[in-house]
């Protein structure tokens, strides 16, 4: 059994309902959070007293986005020892966003598909590798 929410950050409404249904297919039992922007992620993450199981998020958001999200977590000593695996699931791609989005420390960047089979085979495998993997959240 998984721990805590997984919160989800993406701002697309049909974006965020294909998420979901891929999350119910695979029946992953954790509550999913859905935010869509950096911005309220923060405010959540500041005030709750949850262990959030895993952060999702694309890059692209209206206000804070993902990158600067990223950032924020990791300036806020409370909010960097919760270790939350934070993934990025995006649509950028190309060697200046990946070398960004490593320089801050995620644990996993992977470029959006476009059919429901590919994006829930990728959810499949971020989330069974949290399942499995120890670190200090776990």
């Amino acid at each position: 059994m998984l721990r805590g929410p997984i919160l989800i950050v993406e701002d697309d409404l049909e974006d965020q309902e294909i998420m979901r249904e891929v999350f119910d297919e695979l029946q992953i039992s954790n509550e999913l959070k859905f935010f869509t922007n950096g911005n309220a992620v923060l405010e959540f993450l500041r005030a709750t007293k949850e262990k959030p199981f895993l952060i999702i998020t694309d890059i692209n958001l209206h206000g804070l986005n993902g990158l600067e999200l990223r950032e924020e977590i990791m300036k806020d000593e409370l909010l960097r020892k919760k270790s939350i695996p934070f993934i990025f699931l995006s649509t950028s791609d190309g060697k200046q966003i990946i070398e960004k989005v490593y320089e801050l420390q995620v644990q996993g960047y992977f470029q959006k598909q476009t059919s429901f089979g590919a994006i829930k085979e990728q959810v499949k495998l971020i989330v069974a590798y949290w399942q499995a993997c120890r670190h200090p959240n776990s």
